[in-house]
């Protein structure tokens, strides 16, 4: 490099080559001190040790907590007060997650805290913003909370037929937030958790079919009674499974201008009621037509009026 011409200068740059080579020398000799320094390297080791045991606990807290989670679920389905199924898995995956965070963020603030972070310092500035957040998405987080207590209490599960608010379908899914449902044409409504403000779950307990059967008036009511109350404690097993029990006969439930009505109910599984109604009335039907069971359909009596001389009724049904 050429030399400048001018003292000052180069008297600077010889001050700064100095400086250069005084902060390499010094470096120099402390990483040697330091590659050398057993007590730093104890020290290191030491500190490497704290990360990974804290890492082997938190997993092992994990592995542990989930077993226990699933043996205490295992004992509780083997008692004579079982729920579903399908509610134990539920809870099981939910507490197993809820676990897995809360140990996680217990560890991570522990390492953080081996880094000397100010951990109360992010924890402060986390809270400040998770309720920034909570003011600014009220809706969600009403919406997340409602959705966990409908599957903590169970109030439906999936593939469970139910009718929530306007809707009435097979439960599809299930999430924190939102819920969906299979209609019968073929449709999915899904709603938010928040907006649930009632729920009718038909597949809870076993559900009952009611059937009004209409006779015509000159029917004797006795003996369709008991012909159909026969009729009933002979169901075929193979095409009435779903049925539970013997279908009731209560009696007439309604006597309307063209027919009476007899009403009948039969207890069968859950949501199973539809089609045992249905093939109960096809049945019905055949059967009182074979038995002289007279159906009702629409009447009309004209009535004329008798004029002098006529000695003809003066009534004519038609």
């Amino acid at each position: 490099m050429a030399v400048p011409k001018n003292p000052d200068v180069k008297e600077n740059l010889e001050g700064v080559e100095e400086t250069i080579k005084q902060v390499v020398e010094e470096t120099t000799k402390q990483a040697n001190n330091t590659i050398f320094d057993s007590n730093f390297w104890f020290d290191t080791g030491f500190f490497a040790l704290r990360i990974v045991l804290i890492i082997v606990v938190a997993g092992i807290l994990v592995k542990v907590g989930q077993v226990l989670i699933r043996r205490f679920f295992a004992i509780k389905l083997k008692s004579p007060m079982r729920k579903s199924d399908r509610r134990e898995q539920t809870m099981i995956k939910l507490l197993e997650n809820t676990l897995k965070y809360v140990v996680y963020f217990s560890a991570i603030l522990s390492i953080l805290t081996e880094f000397e972070i100010d951990v109360k310092g992010l924890l402060a500035g986390a809270g400040v913003l998770g309720l920034a957040v909570g003011f600014g998405a009220q809706s969600l987080v009403k919406d997340v909370i409602s959705g966990f207590f409908i599957i903590f209490e169970d109030q439906f599960g999936v593939g469970d037929y139910v009718r929530i608010n306007t809707a009435e379908g097979t439960v599809m899914e299930i999430g924190l937030r939102t819920t969906k449902i299979g209609l019968f044409g073929g449709e999915v409504y899904t709603v938010p958790n928040g907006q649930i403000s009632e729920v009718i779950n038909f597949s809870v307990t076993n559900s009952k079919a009611i059937l009004d059967i209409g006779v015509s008036y000159e029917t004797d009511i006795d003996y369709a009674e008991k012909l159909i109350s026969e009729f009933l404690r002979t169901l075929p097993k193979d095409r009435y499974a779903e049925v539970i029990g013997i279908p009731e006969m209560l009696g007439v439930q309604s006597i309307d201008p063209s027919q009476i009505v007899l009403r009948i109910v039969a207890e069968t599984e859950p949501v199973a009621n539809f089609g045992v109604g249905r093939k109960l009335r096809q049945d019905l039907k055949k059967f009182m037509e074979q038995n002289g069971i007279e159906l009702p359909y629409p009447k009309m009596v004209l009535y004329q009026e008798k004029s002098e001389g006529d000695s003809r009724d003066g009534g004519e049904r038609v």
